[in-house]
């Protein structure tokens, strides 16, 4: 018997150097200064430059003109959604998103939790489409979108207190509601008691409802969505949620999750 050890395949070092940076912006929470990055990254400044430089070209890294900070560019975003979309939870999805638009007449999305929060992942539009805004990739608030409020109220709490954190202070400054933690918390008890989510304040003349899939661990794993143009879809919102609520409750089964007793 050989007692040879197996081979290890030869690589590109400077790739998997470079990639601590990357990994280093995946895991912020807001985009980095070059001396942060490339301290935690355990590299110098001028060696981390070189590799922002080339993976801005790429789409991977981008640096905001007025503050010079660096954060993950659009290719990195592609790649993430790439990844996001073959996890079982999100494929088990595509039949139940196609048959809820043709039973409701909505646009309708699936939405999950990612690095920079409730994340659209998936999309299925209507005959008359609604705002252009809300894409695959569109990223939604926590307290103003029926997709964040579902969020907001089904995941734990310590993993979305830093986003709210970031809302109500944008709010404070911008004049928006909710400003305060008791608010936000008022309106996830709300959510948590009828089941979903809902408003028409996010963005003007656009209604959405949003209801959380649960996985076999009993947690939250995605968004169920519909919305539309608020008079129609509020004067049918009774249709709509209950074949919403309906689908999402069939794809928690098919994931494991428990019936409700």
């Amino acid at each position: 018997m050989s007692s040879r050890k197996p081979k290890l395949q030869q690589g590109i070092q400077s790739i998997e150097v470079g990639a601590r940076l990357l990994q280093v912006l995946a895991r912020a929470t807001r985009p980095q200064m070059l001396r942060d990055l490339a301290a935690a990254a355990e590299m110098p400044a001028a060696k981390a430059h070189r590799y922002l430089v080339s993976f801005a070209r790429m789409g991977l890294v981008e640096q905001h003109a007025e503050t010079g900070l660096y954060d993950l560019g659009p290719f990195a975003l592609d790649l993430g959604l790439g990844a996001l979309a073959r996890l079982e939870p999100v494929t088990a999805s595509g039949p139940t998103l196609a048959e809820l638009r043709e039973e409701i007449g909505q646009t309708v999305a699936v939405a999950v939790w990612a690095n920079h929060g409730a994340t659209i992942v998936r999309w299925l539009g209507a005959d008359t489409p609604v705002s252009a805004s809300l894409r695959v990739g569109a990223v939604l608030p926590l307290t103003r979108s029926a997709t964040g409020m579902a969020f907001l109220a089904f995941l734990p709490q310590e993993t979305t207190a830093p986003f709210v954190k970031k809302e109500l202070l944008e709010h404070q400054r911008q004049g928006l509601t909710p400003v305060t933690r008791e608010e936000v918390d008022q309106l996830s008890a709300q959510t948590r008691r009828r089941g979903f989510a809902r408003t028409s304040d996010f963005i003007p003349g656009i209604s959405g409802i949003a209801v959380p899939v649960i996985d076999y661990s009993g947690a939250m794993t995605l968004a169920l969505v519909a919305l539309g143009y608020s008079k129609p879809f509020d004067a049918e919102f009774e249709k709509i949620s209950s074949a919403v609520i309906r689908k999402a409750e069939s794809l928690s089964q098919r994931l494991g999750a428990r019936a409700a007793s």
